[in-house]
């Protein structure tokens, strides 16, 4: 009989550990250019700053790539066309833990500046 008490404290503890993590929140940047002209200059960006892409599809407007040094992490970008622009949304994610949107700020800077170049 005095093993029930113990025995649901434990249970009670081990189904805290059961919540989820909670959702990224992207990094979200509005352009005037073309969703298609929006992920190429994403591709640029994130090759000239030593990532390497793993997957790429414009017709779904997807892009993973991976930080080759180390500590390395894993960007995800998503393209949607918004009116005569796009909506350029950013997560960075190490080991299934969501960066910082302070890993991003170089990244979409960089995007940013070669669709003002390439006007």
């Amino acid at each position: 009989m005095s093993r029930l008490p113990i025995v649901l404290l434990v249970a009670l503890l081990l189904a805290g550990c059961a919540t989820p993590r909670p959702a990224a929140s992207p990094t979200e940047l509005m352009l005037a250019a073309p969703p298609d002209a929006a992920l190429e200059a994403a591709a640029e960006a994130l090759i000239a700053g030593g990532h390497v892409v793993r997957h790429a599809d414009a017709s779904l407007g997807r892009l993973e790539a991976v930080f080759s040094r180390w500590p390395g992490y894993r960007v995800l970008v998503r393209v949607e066309a918004r009116g005569e622009g796009s909506q350029l949304a950013l997560t960075a994610t190490r080991g299934g833990r969501v960066l910082p949107p302070s890993t991003l700020e170089r990244l979409t800077a960089e995007i940013a500046a070669r669709l003002a170049a390439s006007d």
